[in-house]
C-alpha cells in the first residue's frame, strides 16, 4: 500500500512540475504586456504578442518548439519587436484567468494568435502564428507587416 501511495505522490509531483515548465515563457520573452509597451516606447520598437495555450494546443506547442524558443528567432525578432507571451494553459488556471481580460480586450478567437502593436499599443496586424511554421517564413512575415505599417 505504501508503494502505491508513494507512486501516486511521485506521479502528481511530476505532473505539477510539467505544468509549471509549460507555463514559463521562452527565454527572451516577457509575460507582462504593460511593461513591454513601456519598454517599446523607450526603445522605439513594436510589440509582438502571442496568445497561446502552451500545454494543450498542438499548433501552439509546435510553434514554441520550432520557432518561438529558438535563439535565432528571438535574436532576430527582438531587433524590431518586444516579445510577449500571453499563455492560457489548462495546467495553470490562475495564469489563464489572469490573461483572460487581455484575450477579451483583443477579441482572441483562436490559438496561436499573434498581434503586432505599435509602441503606443495600437494594433496594426494579427494572424495565426501557425501560418508561418518556420523561422525564416515567420521573420519575413514580421518584416513585411512592419513595412506595410510604415507605408500606412
Amino acid at each position: 500500500m505504501k508503494t502505491r501511495s508513494l507512486l501516486a505522490s511521485f506521479t502528481l509531483a511530476v505532473a505539477a512540475l510539467s505544468a509549471t515548465a509549460f507555463a514559463n515563457a521562452p527565454e527572451g520573452w516577457t509575460t507582462d504586456l504593460d511593461k513591454a509597451l513601456a519598454q517599446a516606447k523607450t526603445e522605439k520598437k513594436c510589440v509582438l504578442v502571442e496568445f497561446t495555450g502552451s500545454d494543450w494546443c498542438p499548433p501552439c506547442i509546435a510553434m514554441r518548439k520550432n520557432v518561438f524558443s529558438k535563439k535565432e528567432f528571438v535574436t532576430a525578432a527582438s531587433k524590431k519587436y518586444i516579445l510577449v507571451e500571453l499563455d492560457f494553459p489548462k495546467g495553470d488556471k490562475e495564469l489563464a484567468e489572469k490573461n483572460q481580460p487581455l484575450a477579451m480586450k483583443y477579441q482572441i478567437e483562436g490559438f496561436p494568435t499573434v498581434i503586432l502593436l505599435t509602441p503606443e499599443g495600437k494594433e496594426f496586424t494579427r494572424f495565426f502564428a501557425s501560418q508561418y511554421p518556420k523561422i525564416d517564413d515567420f521573420l519575413k512575415h514580421l518584416d513585411a507587416a512592419l513595412e506595410k505599417k510604415e507605408l500606412d
